[in-house]
């Protein structure tokens, strides 16, 4: 997400400066949405609200976002459905729903080409969906209610974790696990992250911990996972955990109400920084493209804009009338 440019003066008029700041805010996608029945679309540095998709009373709130590759379509999932919208539309109605879970959907992810999504949920089914077609592909089950799901770079595997403390891979051509890892038993695992590179597997659980696995490949089989360190990031719930684009950082998002931004060079992971603000449960995560800024959704009802160099909040978004639970982020530059 490059940074601002500022606006001209008012005796210059219409300048280049000003068509290249507007073209910037348009090139960034950034919502949130929660426990309000809205979906809100942010101007990034602006802050302000230029869009918000009303949701019907009885589809409950909104659990998870994701936006399509292309910045085309917004997913939200809630209660038993996933309802894509087209972001280039005022309509309130969606083009599509995603129909077939029986519980509430709380993991949701757009595959790297836009033509598929994978959903989790608390009925304990991961599905896999064809997004010109609203029809599953497949169906994977856990044996209790699933927590995440993450989908490999190499857009072959699936990673879920549920509430028995459980992480899956699900290799999507054998269409089967192909393997279970149980870091602390019973203990729920609530948020997975995978590095861009396929290189690293974090999880993060209910007791503040986070586990990291090294992700080896081995020639014509399933990759080898290696643990390589375990910590405490912090001594409530952990919400989220999230790797940063270019992989050289973690963050972790907690019910203490902090985001912890941790190094994770030399598999080290030593805290960096805490970002302080939040006054309540902070849910959601997610990296600007460049790994520089980092937005974040809390039950304060606020999401915020943090400059990762500094720590700092650069912009908060105030709208939101209930918790504030997720937030989604595009500004991936693909010109």
């Amino acid at each position: 997400m490059p940074a601002p440019t500022q606006p001209p003066a008012p005796s210059q008029g219409y300048s280049s400066d000003a068509a290249a700041q507007a073209q910037a805010e348009m090139s960034v996608i950034l919502c949130t949405a929660g426990y309000d029945h809205s979906i809100r679309f942010w101007e990034a540095w602006s802050g302000i609200c230029y869009r918000q998709i009303t949701l019907q009373p009885q589809w409950k709130q909104v659990n998870k976002l994701a936006i399509s590759p292309d910045k085309a379509f917004v997913a939200a999932a809630g209660n038993a459905s996933v309802r894509i919208w087209d972001i280039g539309s005022q309509s309130n109605t969606p083009i599509a729903t995603l129909e077939g879970h029986t519980g509430n959907v709380v993991a949701l992810a757009y595959s790297a080409l836009g033509r598929w999504v994978v959903t989790g949920s608390e009925d304990g089914s991961v599905k896999v969906w064809d997004t010109r077609t609203a029809q599953t592909q497949r169906d994977y089950l856990h044996d209790c209610p699933v927590n995440d799901v993450v989908i490999h770079p190499n857009q072959g595997e699936l990673i879920s974790c549920d509430q028995s403390g459980s992480v899956k891979i699900w290799d999507l051509a054998e269409n089967t696990c192909t393997h279970e890892l149980v870091p602390d038993e019973d203990v729920p695992i609530r948020s997975i992250s995978i590095a861009s590179d396929g290189s690293t597997l974090v999880a993060a659980n209910n007791n503040g911990m986070v586990y990291v696995w090294r992700i080896i490949p081995v020639p014509d089989g399933n990759a080898n996972l290696l643990p390589v360190t375990s910590f405490r990031a912090h001594t409530k719930y952990i919400t989220k955990c999230l790797l940063s684009p270019d992989g050289k950082y973690l963050a972790t998002c907690s019910a203490d109400s902090t985001v912890k931004i941790w190094s994770t060079a030399g598999y080290d992971y030593v805290l960096d920084k805490t970002l302080t603000g939040h006054q309540r449960w902070v849910w959601d995560a997610a990296f600007s493209a460049d790994s520089a800024y980092l937005v974040t959704a809390s039950s304060d009802h606020a999401a915020r804009l943090w400059d990762l160099s500094s720590g700092e909040t650069v912009r908060q978004y105030d709208g939101h009338h209930r918790a504030a639970v997720c937030c989604a982020l595009n500004d991936i530059n693909l010109a």
